[in-house]
């Protein structure tokens, strides 16, 4: 009680914020960021935040070597026992989006992780990430989603980010299939995903595109090879549930295991690596070409199918073929020669009353719904 009365008088101005800040700066909102109770999660946040909240200097020492160890118990004791209000949202909006402070939050909740309660190290080739890393993902990707349209992505997040997503990669051998969706439980999976997730939303927001003084963002991540890991990624996985079974009716079970080592980590992995493809492919011409000359129309083409494991895939794969197609007429001849060639002539496809529409006039091809 006694903590939110305080939470409750830091927003009554500057003067307040200040004398709570200087008396309870850093021992005791260390020590209150150890209580694993949202009773008192929530207040504490609801404090730090109307602090800091228009205040660059508080940031930076609430950023810096004393302050960041109170941010990461309160990820912990929030992972533990989850929070009622927003304001642990609006706090971590605050440090990891609006500011520049994510990777050093990331990295510093890693080093508080790599001990275990006694006092042996953790081999971190065996522990790439800890469950608050996965957890700060969770909670940065829903607020990103939330506030897609306000926010402008800083091209520093978002390719470290995707270094991120890459060490995942590296550190998950695709070899269970999945059976569930995020969070599975187990923190290099739910990292690989909410890293994902957070680079669809990222490409989604069109890299600051039009806005002066801005990087692209999404150019930024193509140039650190963003499409060849997600290309690479998505060949690599055995196909959708509904072309596997067509490949066994048809005598094929040994090539839908031998050609296609890789399967899915969570249920929605191969939706959203469609997701942040297409997302890329929005409006930029040179990821169109790029997908092309790499040999990917048809594997994306293949995307355009449901998949129980995969909610939605068919929706991603239908905006990414369009994406893909919109104003690129080499595109479009190319799919249009896939299609004169029976290569999309496939079952699937019908089935889910689609095809590829061909003008014997202009040779130009599209994705439509058959009447």
């Amino acid at each position: 009680m006694g903590l939110q009365v305080l939470a409750n008088v830091s927003l009554a101005g500057k003067e307040h914020q200040q004398a709570i800040w200087g008396g309870l700066f850093h021992d005791e909102l260390y020590m209150l960021a150890k209580v694993r109770s949202q009773g008192t999660c929530d207040p504490l946040c609801m404090i730090i935040y109307a602090c800091c909240d228009g205040s660059p200097e508080l940031v930076l020492q609430l950023c810096g070597d004393q302050g960041l160890p109170i941010v990461v118990e309160i990820i912990r004791t929030a992972s533990l026992v989850g929070f009622g209000e927003e304001w642990l949202k609006l706090l971590l909006s605050r440090i990891c989006l609006e500011d520049i402070y994510f990777p050093q939050l990331f990295s510093r909740i890693y080093g508080v992780c790599s001990y275990c309660e006694n006092g042996e190290e953790i081999s971190l080739s065996s522990n790439p990430f800890f469950t608050e890393q996965a957890y700060l993902l969770n909670i940065v990707s829903e607020i990103l989603n939330e506030r897609l349209k306000e926010i402008t992505i800083l091209n520093d997040f978002a390719l470290c980010i995707f270094g991120i997503f890459k060490k995942s990669v590296e550190a998950f051998e695709f070899g269970s299939r999945a059976e569930s969706r995020l969070p599975t439980g187990f923190a290099v999976i739910d990292v690989l995903g909410y890293s994902l997730t957070i680079l669809r939303d990222i490409c989604a927001n069109n890299g600051g595109v039009g806005k002066e003084d801005l990087v692209d963002v999404v150019d930024s991540l193509l140039s650190s090879g963003l499409l060849d890991l997600l290309l690479c990624l998505l060949r690599d996985l055995e196909p959708p549930k509904i072309i596997r079974k067509a490949m066994n009716q048809a005598g094929n079970q040994e090539a839908t295991t031998s050609y296609f080592p890789k399967v899915c980590p969570y249920k929605g992995f191969r939706r959203d690596l469609v997701a942040v493809i297409g997302n890329c492919a929005y409006r930029r011409k040179h990821v169109q070409d790029d997908i092309r000359q790499k040999n990917g129309m048809l594997l994306m083409l293949q995307q355009c199918v449901t998949d129980e494991d995969n909610p939605f895939l068919r929706e991603w794969g239908i905006w990414s073929m369009r994406n893909l197609l919109e104003g690129n007429s080499e595109n479009q001849q190319a799919v249009a020669e896939l299609e004169l060639q029976g290569s999309v002539d496939m079952p699937e496809l019908a089935g889910l009353g689609l095809k590829v529409e061909v003008d014997q006039n202009t040779r130009s091809a599209k994705l439509v719904n058959i009447s």
